[in-house]
């Protein structure tokens, strides 16, 4: 579903930034959600929130085993930065 219209951000587009460990704020400078008309920073920060409150608790079920930290390599580019080499020409 699209959460963003006027940058055209799915809700997952928005989870996947959210299970990569990124906050609002983050994932707001990177894809752009939230910062033209605003309409949609309501509904950008709950799909934020039902990740995080996921990723929570499946942290707390493996605090016995630490793991290494994982990055976010599978975010190839950003939408909020279409000058970027890896963006194609729209």
């Amino acid at each position: 579903m699209i959460v963003c219209v006027c940058r055209r951000v799915s809700d997952r587009e928005i989870a996947r930034h959210a299970h990569a460990g990124m906050s609002f704020d983050e994932i707001q400078f990177e894809l752009g959600v939230a910062t033209q008309c605003g309409r949609c920073e309501g509904c950008a920060r709950d799909v934020v929130a039902q990740c995080g409150a996921a990723g929570a608790v499946a942290h707390i079920q493996n605090m016995s085993a630490p793991q290494p930290i994982q990055l976010a390599n599978n975010i190839l580019e950003s939408k909020a930065w279409p000058s970027s080499p890896f963006c194609s020409a729209a």
